[in-house]
């Protein structure tokens, strides 16, 4: 699991707009009638339907889609009670994962009140705002109570997620597990390490799907809750056990379940071998499990193993959950979150774990073919269909159950809304950073005595997402590590200026010279070029060394696009690069090309730049929607570059109709598909939002990218080199850290792609 430090942590909840999460307007507000009818005196009309119906409160407000995530900082995480503000960040992360897993809008409040009589108040007196409660963070045994009064005396989902969230996930799993195993849920005798609230939850919903109370045995920090115990709460009461059983090692003695939600290292090897044939074990505490995977793994074969974590299978993660639930729950305006809504939840991932998986998912976790079976028990956090799958399953149960106010009466209607909420824009870059630390390659960093670079890489290694290998001064990189105290210490450093490295200079520059003998070159040129980092590093990707290369943090791009040329070569099956930004905006990710390398494109330059373009984007999983834009519309100027793009794109339709494209059009028209299908209906960009913008010349991409980078606040990624060999992407010289982390990810996927005929576009090959 990646080591985060404090620096990076703090520095990311601090940069830009502090913190996480924002509100922003649903609605126009840039004129003064918007702004009448917003407040004064337009808002007075939708406050007296209200007053008279209130529930057209869900017509004219956000309560409808918003949620409370309240705390009052008692149980954070693994930090204890630490209080509510400190427990800020925690609260609005949460809000941050409804947001982006299910479009669920958040606001996170955190209620200095310890007094669970005062808290249930305080949160009854706020309700009226919201269509749905999140409790979180909140002791044990303090929540139950708190939860089961708001949920009995308020109309509207109260959800602790703590107990409910890794009890539904989890109960997911078990019965995958049990199905595998072939063993019966009455039968299963389960033990369970940790008394708190997820623990307890965990096991009443185990009982409601039919284990038995009788074969559970729990165990706190002072043994196992059994007959002799006279320190026990209400809660801990419902689960003695009269066996005579003291400690977790003879727990363990014949069990078929262990559910750890404990602390790291209490489980060994001998425990688990003491267990009954295939053994299931679930181990979540975090961010160490209660016996690690390779232990667990070592101990027995037969063994079926889950923890909380992300760099093993099976990962017990309540984001499988708690967004999707809420979903449901509000499309349907339910009452309540009730068991059988849980047991629906739970049903459905398991199912949905069993379905064939989509080629999406098996890629951003670099896999050739995820099957459900015992490294595969629960779907993953980033398949698509977890909002389609969960949501309506829980909508479903609520209307079957009589909590539903608004019953769904289009089912398929339903589906669609729910995907259209999704859009690629929020999961683009978790898609491609995923799949990039799912087979991290080996990356060349050019200029790495620069600070941002090594910022970079920090996180980069953090995440596994590369392995990274630096190229600069030794001393300099190593007094830059130290000073800043970056967990840099083993990292490989090269130098292709030092002694050291006189053989692989001369290699490179015998292979070099091979390459280009007709080209003006000669052997002593070469061996001068080579120790020259963007030539040195582009030649240990053509020679096998390193699978990508990131240059350019401190020259300019002609510079570094030149040795990456000449030393790695371009694509044959083009003949051409370009150069891409992708630009993450609120409207979703835009694709502008080309922004870095062709100065007047022919018609023939522009038709391979939008064919490298398709084929890239597509190892994103979007399917580009492209248009060639202009200054004019449809051939109304005869002359210039909209001639040039219209070739182009007769060109495109002619060999590629299968490509969605089409130009020449303003820049407007390409971006507003509804004025564009009134004036152009006959566009075969009808019907379509354009995501990729090729443009006439050098002058308009770059300006255009730049522009919206500063006045359109996009968070710009790239350039993105295309048609080269092998990976090679030139940095901008005023690149963030997160760029440059991104831009490694993305030239790891290029490098997983390389003869992969899966990441090959079919308007190409």
């Amino acid at each position: 699991m990646a080591t985060i430090k404090k620096e990076s942590a703090l520095e990311y909840h601090e940069k830009g707009r502090p913190g996480k999460i924002e509100v922003i307007p649903t609605v126009p507000y840039s004129t003064q009638y918007d702004l009448a009818l917003a407040y004064t005196p337009g808002v007075a009309f939708p406050c007296k339907e209200i007053e008279a119906n209130p529930d057209d409160a869900y017509r004219y407000t956000a309560k409808g889609n918003l949620v409370a995530v309240i705390s009052n900082g008692t149980a954070v995480l693994g930090l204890g009670d630490i209080g509510a503000l400190a427990g800020k960040p925690v609260m609005e992360g949460k809000g941050l994962l409804f947001k982006v897993f299910a479009d669920v809008d958040v606001f996170d409040i955190e209620v200095n009140e310890k007094d669970p009589e005062k808290l249930i108040q305080t949160v009854k007196a706020i309700a009226p705002t919201f269509g749905g409660i999140n409790l979180e963070d909140i002791k044990a045994p303090e929540c139950f109570e708190i939860e089961q009064r708001l949920i009995k005396e308020l109309d509207i989902p109260v959800f602790h997620d703590d107990q409910h969230g890794t009890a539904i996930i989890s109960s997911a799993g078990l019965l995958n597990a049990l199905e595998i195993t072939g063993k019966k849920i009455g039968d299963i005798k389960v033990v369970v390490n940790g008394a708190g609230a997820a623990a307890i939850s965990c096991i009443k919903l185990y009982v409601a799907f039919g284990v038995k109370k009788e074969n559970v045995v729990m165990l706190d920090s002072k043994g196992a809750l059994n007959t002799k115990r006279t320190d026990l709460n209400a809660s801990k009461k419902e689960f003695v056990t009269s066996r005579d059983i003291n400690t977790l090692a003879e727990a363990f003695v014949g069990a078929d379940v262990f559910l750890g939600l404990s602390v790291a290292n209490v489980v060994n090897k001998e425990m688990i071998r003491s267990m009954a044939k295939d053994p299931i074990v679930f181990a979540m505490a975090n961010p160490n499990s209660e016996i690690s995977y390779e232990e667990a793994m070592e101990s027995r074969d037969d063994i079926i193993f889950a923890t909380g974590r992300s760099d093993y299978p099976n990962q017990i993660n309540n984001v499988l959950g708690f967004p999707f639930i809420f979903r449901g729950a509000l499309d349907v305006r339910a009452s309540k979150i009730n068991e059988e809504m849980k047991v629906a939840a739970a049903k459905a991932l398991a199912q949905l774990a069993k379905e064939d998986v989509p080629e999406i998912v098996n890629q951003a976790y670099n896999k050739q073919n995820l099957k459900f079976g015992r490294d595969y028990l629960i779907p993953k956090p980033l398949d698509p269909r977890l909002i389609t799958t969960v949501a309506p399953a829980v909508a479903r149960a609520a209307m079957e159950t009589g909590v539903a106010r608004k019953p769904i009466a289009d089912w398929n209607e339903y589906f669609l809304s729910l995907q259209k909420r999704m859009g690629l824009d929020n999961k683009l870059i978790r898609y491609i950073t995923d799949r990039a630390k799912n087979d991290p390659k080996r990356v060349v960093f050019g200029q790495a005595d620069n600070l941002k670079v090594l910022k970079a890489v920090q996180a980069v290694i953090h995440d596994g997402i590369a392995r990274p290998i630096l190229l600069g001064n030794p001393a300099v990189i190593k007094k830059t590590i130290r000073e800043m105290e970056l967990d840099l210490e083993d990292i490989e450093i090269i130098n292709p200026r030092s002694d050291d490295e006189i053989q692989r200079v001369m290699d490179f520059a015998e292979e070099f010279v091979r390459n280009r003998k007709r080209k003006g070159i000669t052997r002593d040129e070469a061996l001068e070029l080579m120790q020259n980092q963007s030539y040195f590093g582009s030649m240990m990707v053509h020679m096998g060394m390193a699978d990508a290369f990131l240059s350019g943090t401190s020259s300019k791009y002609t510079y570094s696009i030149k040795p990456a040329i000449e030393a790695v070569g371009v694509r044959p099956v083009l003949n051409h690069i370009a150069g891409m930004y992708i630009l993450m905006t609120k409207k979703g990710p835009f694709f502008f090309a080309d922004t870095t390398v062709n100065k007047e494109p022919d018609a023939q330059a522009l038709m391979d730049t939008t064919l490298l373009a398709a084929e890239q984007i597509r190892k994103f999983n979007v399917e580009p929607k492209i248009a060639l834009v202009s200054y004019s519309n449809f051939g109304t100027q005869r002359e210039g570059s909209p001639v040039v793009v219209a070739q182009a794109v007769r060109m495109l339709h002619e060999k590629y109709p299968d490509l969605i494209v089409d130009g020449e059009m303003q820049a407007n028209f390409a971006l507003n598909k509804e004025i564009r299908m009134k004036k152009f209906p006959f566009s075969k960009l009808a019907g379509h939002d354009v995501n990729t913008l090729i443009f006439p010349n050098l002058d308009s991409g770059n300006i255009a990218y730049k522009m919206m980078q500063e006045i359109g606040g996009a968070e710009v990624i790239g350039p993105i080199v295309m048609g080269m060999n092998k990976p090679v992407h030139i940095l901008q010289m005023e690149s963030s850290v997160r760029e440059i982390i991104y831009l490694t990810a993305i030239a790891v996927v290029d490098a997983q792609c390389s003869g992969d005929p899966r990441c090959s576009s079919r308007f190409i090959f």
